[in-house]
Protein backbone atom coordinates (compact mmCIF):
# COMPACT_ATOMS: atom_id res chain seq x y z
CA UNK A 1 0.00 0.00 0.00
CA UNK A 2 1.51 3.53 -0.94
CA UNK A 3 1.94 5.69 2.29
CA UNK A 4 1.18 8.98 0.25
CA UNK A 5 -0.58 10.01 -3.15
CA UNK A 6 -4.39 9.13 -2.31
CA UNK A 7 -6.26 8.25 0.40
CA UNK A 8 -9.44 6.15 0.20
CA UNK A 9 -12.39 7.07 2.04
CA UNK A 10 -13.20 3.61 3.19
CA UNK A 11 -11.40 0.62 2.90
CA UNK A 12 -13.50 -2.61 4.87
CA UNK A 13 -11.00 -5.27 5.81
CA UNK A 14 -8.86 -4.97 2.61
CA UNK A 15 -11.07 -6.61 0.53
CA UNK A 16 -13.79 -3.58 -0.63
CA UNK A 17 -12.87 0.11 -1.69
CA UNK A 18 -15.67 2.65 -0.75
CA UNK A 19 -15.70 6.22 -2.21
CA UNK A 20 -18.00 8.31 -1.19
CA UNK A 21 -19.47 11.43 -2.75
CA UNK A 22 -22.05 14.05 -2.69
CA UNK A 23 -22.82 15.32 -5.97
CA UNK A 24 -25.96 15.55 -8.20
CA UNK A 25 -24.83 12.87 -10.32
CA UNK A 26 -21.52 10.34 -11.15
CA UNK A 27 -19.08 12.17 -13.41
CA UNK A 28 -16.98 9.73 -15.26
CA UNK A 29 -14.22 10.72 -13.59
CA UNK A 30 -15.54 9.05 -10.06
CA UNK A 31 -15.71 5.70 -11.39
CA UNK A 32 -12.04 6.56 -12.99
CA UNK A 33 -10.61 7.70 -9.26
CA UNK A 34 -12.06 4.32 -8.03
CA UNK A 35 -10.57 2.22 -11.27
CA UNK A 36 -7.19 3.76 -10.38
CA UNK A 37 -7.95 3.12 -6.66
CA UNK A 38 -8.50 -0.73 -7.26
CA UNK A 39 -5.58 -0.96 -9.39
CA UNK A 40 -3.27 0.26 -7.14
CA UNK A 41 -4.42 -1.38 -4.30
CA UNK A 42 -4.78 -4.61 -6.36
CA UNK A 43 -8.66 -4.57 -5.36
CA UNK A 44 -11.32 -6.82 -7.48
CA UNK A 45 -14.21 -4.52 -6.29
CA UNK A 46 -15.38 -1.06 -5.39
CA UNK A 47 -18.49 0.68 -4.56
CA UNK A 48 -18.54 4.78 -5.58
CA UNK A 49 -21.84 6.24 -3.36
CA UNK A 50 -23.16 9.42 -4.00
CA UNK A 51 -24.89 11.00 -1.09
CA UNK A 52 -26.25 14.08 -3.29
CA UNK A 53 -28.54 11.29 -5.46
CA UNK A 54 -32.34 11.37 -4.95
CA UNK A 55 -31.97 8.28 -3.70
CA UNK A 56 -30.07 5.84 -2.10
CA UNK A 57 -30.05 3.14 -5.14
CA UNK A 58 -29.53 5.97 -7.74
CA UNK A 59 -26.35 6.51 -5.83
CA UNK A 60 -24.61 3.33 -5.46
CA UNK A 61 -22.22 2.14 -8.36
CA UNK A 62 -20.62 -1.38 -8.55
CA UNK A 63 -17.39 -1.12 -10.13
CA UNK A 64 -15.22 -4.18 -10.55
CA UNK A 65 -11.59 -4.07 -11.33
CA UNK A 66 -9.98 -6.58 -14.51
CA UNK A 67 -8.89 -8.47 -11.55
CA UNK A 68 -7.55 -12.10 -11.47
CA UNK A 69 -7.19 -13.58 -8.06
CA UNK A 70 -3.33 -15.07 -7.40
CA UNK A 71 -3.30 -18.41 -7.36
CA UNK A 72 -2.15 -20.00 -4.10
Amino acid sequence: MLDEGFRVDLLIERRLLIELKSTESHAPVHAKQVITYLRLLDLPLGLLMNFGAATFKEGVRRIANNYYAPKP
